[in-house]
């Protein structure tokens, strides 16, 4: 722990895990928008979101356990951190490589496009819980440097990033659903998604 006081502690702690309590229904949620839906952007979101929880969960476990050992040595406390910052670039990129095979996988297959507006809803408000999240942690980082609430900071940018792309890709889909045209905007707001989490994730291991 980078020289917090038990009030900072607390404060990042308590955050860490209501942004875990507020994403665990996030892949339910977006599981029934698929349902709902034939979007390619929308499955790859949902697949996305599932990767993203464990690398939350993680994080808060491992900012959890610093937390109640203080006493922990600085190797061992040192090696925790890479950990979380490795479990963030890995979700990163995973969901990355999901969300591009699975928009090249689909690229011919058109088939019109069903309900996407309830996931049209789910991303526009994952945007501005995310958006929310980024900020305080990029001032909570600003406050006091840590490991742990850096990479938070980052995967939070990456999803706010990713929401905006499968909010403009199922708007096009909305719009038009039987155009082949939105077909393939449906593709390309995954493929752009795909690239900026992969980016992010390279990002993450040269920090």
């Amino acid at each position: 722990m980078d020289a917090l006081t038990q009030e900072q502690r607390i404060s990042r702690e308590r955050t860490l895990l209501t942004a875990v309590l507020l994403s665990v229904w996030a892949p339910l949620a977006t599981g029934i928008a698929v349902i709902l839906s034939q979007s390619t952007t929308q499955l790859a979101d949902c697949l996305r979101r599932n990767v993203e929880l464990l690398a939350l969960l993680s994080s808060w476990l491992v900012f959890r356990h610093l937390a109640r050992n203080p006493g922990m040595g600085i190797v061992a406390r040192e090696k925790l951190e890479r950990l979380v910052r490795l479990a963030v670039a890995v979700a990163l990129s995973c969901s990355g490589v999901i969300m591009l095979v699975l928009a090249l996988t689909r690229f011919n297959r058109f088939e019109p496009g069903g309900n996407v507006y309830p996931g049209l809803a789910i991303a526009g408000l994952g945007l501005m819980v995310n958006l929310g999240f980024w900020l305080r942690y990029r001032r909570l980082n600003h406050e006091q440097a840590n490991a742990i609430i850096g990479a938070q900071g980052k995967l939070y940018q990456a999803k706010s990033m990713a929401d905006l792309c499968v909010i403009t890709a199922l708007a096009a889909v909305a719009i038009a659903p039987g155009l082949r045209i939105t077909h393939y905007f449906d593709i390309a707001g995954s493929i752009a998604v795909a690239l900026y989490l992969l980016w992010s994730a390279w990002r993450r291991t040269s920090d």
